[in-house]
């Protein structure tokens, strides 16, 4: 099973994501060879951005393959688990920003495969879920992200209640970046892809680094960790050349 992929020559990759059935349904198989894909994106030298979108626009991820989850014992959910958390952390790890192109259902597994994304472009006709505890199972790995998303309310209400929200109430809960409607959407992704692409692409990759090492540090050992960083970025060439740039713009 792969998944379709294209790289245009700014940088910027689309992989589209082919599940099963109307909301494109993920199990193992998808699951694994998607994994593997953004893996292999990650060692690309000319990466710059990575947009991730479902099959059509009826779904970004349904969810993950119920006929499949209800056949799992203790021992083989531990395995299942196991590579849908693998394939959020390679969407939350992968070395350029991902941005989530979300266009109809987005539920579930589908949705912590969102979180884990840096950015999130919705459509208006998009809704939003995380229906786990109306099958017996609890939201677990990046549903994680969900209350310093959206804030422990808002999470403790999506993940007790299971109910889904609309994309305007989506938004207005910062679980979307942009909201934009379904034929302007696509357009709008790209455009942001492009203003990421257009930036340097060693600075980029280090602040999306010091994002996730941020997450495990306080605030005291992020601001003391960044004073290094600070330094190294010019070691590549890149403030001087930017710099100067819009110096020779001002004038």
């Amino acid at each position: 099973m792969s998944h379709d992929l294209q790289i245009d020559d700014r940088g910027i990759a689309t992989l589209s994501i082919h599940g099963r059935k109307a909301l494109n349904i993920v199990g193992t198989p998808e699951i694994t060879a998607l994994t593997a894909q953004i893996q292999a994106l990650g060692d690309v030298p000319g990466l710059r951005v990575l947009v991730l979108r479902g099959r059509d626009e009826r779904a970004f991820i349904g969810g993950a393959d119920i006929l499949e989850m209800a056949a799992l014992t203790p021992e083989t959910a531990t395995g299942f688990i196991t590579r849908l958390k693998d394939l959020c952390e390679a969407v939350r790890l992968c070395p350029v920003p991902v941005i989530a192109q979300l266009e109809g259902w987005c539920l579930g597994g589908g949705l912590e495969v969102a979180l884990a994304c840096d950015l999130r472009l919705g459509s208006t006709a998009s809704t939003y879920g995380m229906p786990e505890v109306k099958v017996g199972i609890p939201s677990v790995i990046h549903a994680a992200l969900l209350p310093r998303r959206v804030g422990t309310s808002a999470a403790a209400w999506l993940l007790l209640t299971g109910e889904n929200i609309g994309a305007a109430e989506a938004h207005r809960l910062d679980l979307l970046n942009e909201l934009h409607a379904p034929e302007a959407l696509a357009a709008a992704v790209q455009a942001r892809a492009a203003q990421l692409a257009a930036l340097g692409p060693q600075v980029l990759r280090q602040q999306k680094r010091m994002l996730r090492a941020w997450e495990r540090m306080t605030v005291e050992e992020a601001v003391a960790a960044s004073v290094a960083e600070f330094g190294a970025a010019f070691t590549t060439g890149e403030p001087q050349r930017h710099m100067q740039a819009f110096i020779e713009r001002r004038r």
